[in-house]
Order: C-alpha cells, then sequence, then structure tokens
C-alpha cells in the first residue's frame, strides 16, 4: 500500500491533510467548507464522544437539545456576543423554493421572506438563555447543568479539515448558578475535565490558562483554555471553558427567587470542545508513516493479519485467531481479524500503520507450531514474538505502555518546546526560528498585544494559571509586569 506523502520536515500542511485523506477520516464535501467525515474517522470521535460525555454526567451535566436556528433579534441582545460572531453567521432569508417560471430549475419565492430572518446557529447562548428564562423561577432550579451535543456553522474562507471548516461537530455546555462563587468554580471544573481528557485519553499534554479580554470568548467575563503544542511548533486551542457573569442573564432576563424571596439574575458559564480535537489528535502524534492512535481512543486496538500460502494454513490461521479474538474480546480489547484474501500482508501492514492501530499481530505456520504470535507495536515500531500463554494480559499491559510512551514522547516535546525570553529581539528569533511556547513579560495592555501579533504573527495563547508571579519588563514596551504569559503561533 503506497502512502506517497511527504514527510512533516518537508510539508507539514500537506502531510497533515494528506493524512486526513489516506487514513479514510475525512473528505471534503460538495460544500464549500464543509467536509464529510467517513466511518473510521467518526468511530475516533465516537470514542471522544462516548468518554466526554460520561465525564460530564460524572460532574452532574445531563444532555439537551435546542434549535439549529436562531432568531437574528436574539443575537442582538447581547452586545458583545453579536459583535463576536456577526461576521461568521449563515443566515436564513426565506422559507419556501419555486419553479423556475423562466425553466432551468428552481429559484427562492420571492414572496416566502421571511418576517424575521433566522442565524443557523455558530453557538447556542442565545436561544438557550432565551430558553432558560422558562426554566428558572427559584433558587429550587439552580444549578441547571445542561450539554448539548450537536453542530454549529461559522463561516470561513480558509478552511482545513477537521482544524478550521465552514460546518463542525461539538458539544457545548450551558450552566445556571445562584451564585458568582459556583459559577466560576464551574467553569474551573469543566476545563480540568477538558484537561484531564486531553492528557489521560488523547496523551496530549496541555497547559491550562486564561484568555486575554483582546481572546476572549464574546460575551465572557473570563476564557479559560487549554492550550497544546503541536510537532510544527504552533499551539492549538484544545478547549475552552467561559465564565459569562450575569451578562446572558441580564440581556434575557433570567432572574431566579432567593431563599429569602429576593429577585436575583443568575450567573452563566458555557464550555465547549470539537471535532478541532480530531486535528490536534493527528498533529500531536502521528508520523511520517500515518496515524498513531493513542489506545484509549483507536476505534481498532489490535489487528491480526494471517500469513499463509496455502488453503490448508489459511484455514489452520483462521482457527488459531479465532482463540486470540476470543481471547482479547474477553478482556474489552478491540480486536480485528483481517483474513481478506483480497490483499497480501504486507498490503496490510501498511494500511494498519497507515490507521494508527496501536498493535498489531502477525500469525503465520511457524507461530502456530510454537504457539506463538509476533508483535509489532505502532508507537515505537518495536516487534517481538509473544507466546500464546496470557496473550491478552501481555497485550493488555502492551496497550497501557503504548499510551504512556504516546502521552510521555508529546510531554517531552511540549517540555522542551518552552522558550524563555527576556528581550524583543530574543522574541523574535525564537518565534521564526524555534517555534513553540514561548514565555515572556506583557504589560496587560491590549495594544502592546496587538503590536506583538502585528510584527510577529505570535499571539498570547494563554496566561497559565500555574504561573508564578515573577516581576519583570514587559518584552515589547519595557513596562513593569508582575507575570509571564505563553505566546505562540497558532492554528
Amino acid at each position: 500500500m503506497g502512502k506517497e506523502f511527504p514527510k512533516r520536515s518537508e510539508n507539514y500542511a500537506e502531510w497533515y491533510n494528506n493524512i486526513v485523506l489516506k487514513a479514510d477520516l475525512a473528505e471534503h464535501s460538495a460544500v464549500r467548507g464543509c467536509m464529510v467525515i467517513k466511518p473510521y474517522g467518526f468511530a475516533i470521535w465516537e470514542k471522544m464522544q462516548q468518554q466526554l460525555d460520561k465525564m460530564f454526567k460524572e460532574t452532574g451535566h445531563s444532555n439537551a437539545y435546542f434549535p439549529l436556528f436562531i432568531p437574528k433579534s436574539f443575537l442582538s441582545k447581547e452586545a458583545d456576543h453579536v459583535e463576536g460572531f456577526a461576521k461568521e453567521c449563515a443566515v436564513v432569508t426565506h422559507y419556501r423554493l419555486k419553479d423556475n417560471p423562466e425553466g432551468g430549475g428552481i429559484v427562492v419565492d420571492p414572496d416566502a421572506k421571511l418576517e424575521e430572518e433566522l442565524i443557523i446557529r455558530p453557538t447556542s447562548e442565545t436561544i438557550i438563555w432565551n430558553t432558560y428564562k422558562n426554566w428558572i423561577q427559584s433558587y429550587r432550579d439552580l444549578p441547571l447543568l445542561i450539554n448539548q451535543w450537536a453542530n454549529v456553522v461559522r463561516w470561513e474562507m480558509r478552511t482545513r479539515l477537521f482544524l478550521r471548516t465552514a460546518e463542525f461537530l461539538w458539544q457545548e455546555g450551558h450552566t445556571a448558578h445562584a451564585t458568582e462563587k459556583e459559577a466560576i468554580e464551574e467553569t474551573e471544573q469543566m476545563l480540568n475535565v477538558y484537561a484531564e481528557f486531553a492528557e489521560k485519553w488523547m496523551g496530549m499534554p496541555v497547559i491550562k490558562g486564561l484568555k486575554t479580554e483582546n481572546e476572549r470568548f464574546a460575551g465572557a467575563v473570563e476564557t479559560y483554555c487549554i492550550e497544546a503544542l503541536m510537532q510544527d511548533g504552533k499551539a492549538l486551542q484544545a478547549g475552552t471553558s467561559h465564565y459569562l457573569g450575569q451578562n446572558f442573564a441580564k440581556a434575557f432576563d433570567v432572574k431566579f427567587a432567593t431563599k429569602e424571596g429576593k429577585q436575583e439574575y443568575v450567573y452563566a458559564t458555557s464550555w465547549g470542545v470539537s471535532t478541532r480535537l480530531m486535528g490536534a489528535l493527528i498533529m500531536a502524534h502521528a508520523d511520517d508513516e500515518g496515524l498513531v492512535l493513542p489506545p484509549k481512543l483507536a476505534p481498532i486496538q489490535v489487528v491480526i493479519v494471517p500469513i499463509y500460502k496455502s488453503d490448508e494454513e489459511y484455514a489452520a490461521a483462521n482457527e488459531y485467531a479465532a482463540k486470540i479474538v476470543d481471547m482479547l474480546k474477553t478482556k474489552n480489547i478491540s480486536v480485528k481479524y483481517d483474513n481478506r484474501d483480497t490483499h497480501k500482508p504486507g498490503w496490510k501492514f501498511a494500511e494498519y500503520e497507515l490507521k494508527g492501530v496501536p498493535v498489531r499481530i502477525a500469525i503465520g505456520p511457524r507461530d502456530i507450531k510454537n504457539n506463538a504470535v509476533e508483535i509489532a507495536r505502532r508507537d515505537t515500531k518495536e516487534k517481538s514474538v509473544v507466546q500464546l500463554t496470557d496473550l491478552d494480559i501481555k497485550i493488555e499491559t502492551l496497550l497501557e505502555s503504548i499510551q504512556e510512551n504516546i502521552y510521555q514522547k508529546a510531554r517531552d516535546f511540549t517540555d522542551n518546546s518552552i522558550t524563555y525570553v527576556d528581550d524583543f529581539d530574543s522574541f523574535k528569533e525564537a518565534v521564526d526560528k524555534k517555534g513553540g511556547f514561548i514565555s515572556a513579560h506583557w504589560d496587560g495592555t491590549k495594544e502592546t498585544e496587538l503590536k506583538i501579533k502585528d510584527k510577529t504573527k505570535a499571539t498570547i495563547r494563554c496566561i497559565p494559571l500555574e504561573n508564578k508571579m515573577e516581576e519583570g519588563k514587559c518584552v515589547y514596551s519595557g513596562n513593569t509586569s508582575k507575570q509571564r504569559v505563553l505566546f505562540a503561533k497558532a492554528y
């Protein structure tokens, strides 16, 4: 199976795009800017979704669903929100088509113009808070902890599969609380859920932090984020959790009666991750041969490939493999036996290497005779011959080892890609030549932030939550600064 795509060091963007296409994760659709997520790609997303959904429910959240269409007037109710999303909105203006009176297909019926245009949701704060007004009456209705799995549309001119598409899949949590303290605790709790998922399931180290005022979610008081570093030295925002204060409650008049009988506005949060995590998974771990999937998210954790020359050897391999499949399934290990006679073993090896299957087992006549198998691990390419005795336990341990190794490799890369600088010349050199995260002092002003971005294309990714207060001078303005922030070029 010929891969025929460039190495990461040759053309990172083309390398990424080819892996998405050739590993059967997704493809471009007939709708400009939108993608088709193929079964193998969707299977990975489902694994992500299932684990995140479990974590959400363990923290007390329930799932619901809200309309795809949002009345235009709803967006106008929160000034910062509409300003932040106005340029990304897709708008529905008519509700009917008709035959073209001049022939040649159909046209929009001019008599079917909507009284009020509908926005295809770019995010659901407005429609949800309009609904919450009916759900929340007293303190007994709080906290309200709701999550939605949905699709959203944000008009994009430059798209890249999974990373930036006009339509994408995500989840969005929207919660209401009686006090500011509870809402902030919720915001931080969900940030920690995202960080735990990224590190323990995706094998992707992240840095937790706060966004600057300039980078906050539209309508938020504070935006928390997790930032991850990709192998090309660019950062990727992998998830956000927003403390919204009372902004949306006031915009939609969502009040509750306190225990004392007073009317108060509720405090809000929202938080979300999307299919952008698929792009992160690829760019954090994949190599020049294809995907490298962490076992916890791999749709197929183990693939078995028979090697044979005759019908008798083929039958013997099938019988032998059936025992292994049953053995592994008892440990809840996802296993596939690929006994297709239309492809050679070498072709299959390349296919599953490209798809990132963590463990490959090969069985041939000699293995069957010796009651053994040949095992190849995807992350290190190491091969070994293992006896069939207790193979299930050995594979279980091996999968845990692969998961940890993938994470540690990415952890080491991230740690070694943080450059500390104290002057602007060093800053520019780090951005242009080394990449990665650049830790530098910033004076806290929008003006300085925008000037640095204009001159270097690097943005402030976050103000790390674990940042130690360290007084110094802003790398650009020279003004006094009490802490360092992380800059990087980003996706």
